[in-house]
């Protein structure tokens, strides 16, 4: 299949070179040209002419302002992407702005596929990825081979292109709050004269939680760089979950608590550093060393 790729950050490099060696027709784009280096790709001049002769169309960026960048600025991908083709937009992304995008490409005579995954870097490089897709199901389907390239699941929600952002957002805020859970947790119980490593040894092996195993162990080592997910993107998402509970006249009072530490974190500076320096902020407010 003919795929335009742009977006080769932390996650769409690994995510790209797995749908390559899947053995698809790969064309990336990259606002740094020195990420497309070593892939066996055709590199595109622009976002319009990685979308030229594509099939389905894959966008791994950080936010709605740099999709939008691509899709509909100068040289944008959607003009140029042909009709009938699919974009797959796997950024994590608001709703609303989903929403936009699925009505813009249906107004095009083309195809959208909401489809944000679930991992980190490690987990893309081994194409263990989970796949959340949602969108027309002919679409849907024309995206199964890419799919099956990054990840170890599809789970489907529906023709609702939206609903897979909101399960990508509400997903990343259940990570947050179990950070903001054990970075509360570690704090107190090294008040007490308690080892941090060990506090996280009882409760990863208590709730049996590979969320909990392994940013628990961020956050018991202070080891938020280099950011498996920075903590700029962390907060971004929050908001946006915030967005969606705003939407639907649902509180979501926790993610208030967790934005408000986020954006105290961004102001001190963390802002690249891994989401899981929320621990540094509440250790820090404990008063107690994070160096």
């Amino acid at each position: 299949m003919r795929i335009g790729f742009i977006g080769l950050g932390q996650m769409g490099r690994p995510i790209a070179e797995n749908v390559i060696a899947a053995g698809h027709r790969v064309t990336v784009w990259n606002r740094t040209l020195e990420k497309t280096k070593g892939l066996e790709a055709t590199v595109a001049s622009g976002p319009a002419d990685a979308a030229r002769a594509a099939e389905v169309l894959v966008t791994m960026l950080s936010d709605d302002r740099a999709v939008e960048e691509v899709l509909f600025g100068r040289e944008g991908a959607a003009t140029a992407l042909p009709e009938g083709a699919v974009h797959a937009s796997m950024s994590t992304i608001g709703v609303p702005f989903s929403r936009r995008l699925a009505v813009a490409h249906a107004n095009a005579g083309q195809g959208y596929v909401a489809c944000p995954v679930f991992g980190r870097p490690d987990m893309a490089a081994e194409g263990q990825l989970r796949v959340l897709a949602a969108g027309d199901p002919g679409a849907v389907e024309r995206c199964r081979s890419l799919f099956k390239a990054v990840g170890q699941g599809v789970i489907e929600l529906g023709e609702a292109p939206e609903r897979a952002n909101v399960v990508k957002l509400l997903g990343n805020f259940l990570i947050a709050s179990a950070i903001e859970s054990l970075a509360e947790a570690f704090a107190v119980g090294r008040k007490h004269g308690l080892d941090a490593e060990r506090l996280n040894e009882i409760y990863a092996g208590l709730f049996g939680s590979p969320i909990y195993r392994s940013y628990g162990g961020l956050v018991a080592e202070g080891r938020y760089q280099p950011a498996g997910f920075a903590l700029e993107h962390g907060l971004k998402d929050t908001r946006l979950a915030l967005e969606a509970a705003d939407e639907a006249e649902a509180p979501m009072p926790v993610a208030g608590v967790i934005h408000d530490h986020y954006l105290s974190a961004v102001a001190r500076g963390l802002g690249d550093h891994d989401w899981a320096a929320l621990g540094q902020v509440v250790a820090e407010a404990a008063g107690l060393r994070t160096d």
